[in-house]
């Protein structure tokens, strides 16, 4: 699957924000941009919601371990063809 290119989202430099250091921090090293993170970035606000549902799915109590939620999300990916 092709990644989709959002040229005002992922060009809008992170000036500001929870998620700005991250992603500068990752521009600095030269490596791409998760493009989630520049979601986040774009939208802190709107997002921030998004970020503590996945956390509560992912750490709050629940029958299976957050290993094994881990790997049930990491072969998901894997299947969408999602390298996040």
């Amino acid at each position: 699957m092709r990644p989709m290119y959002l040229r005002e989202v992922e060009n809008k430099p992170a000036e500001e924000g929870p998620y700005a250091k991250t992603v500068a921090a990752i521009r600095a090293s030269g490596a791409p941009v998760p493009q989630i993170l520049h979601l986040f970035a774009y939208k802190p606000k709107a997002t921030v919601h998004f970020e503590r549902f996945s956390q509560a799915v992912m750490r709050d109590p629940s029958p299976l371990s957050p290993g094994l939620r881990e790997l049930i999300a990491a072969f998901t990916s894997a299947r969408n063809q999602c390298p996040f």
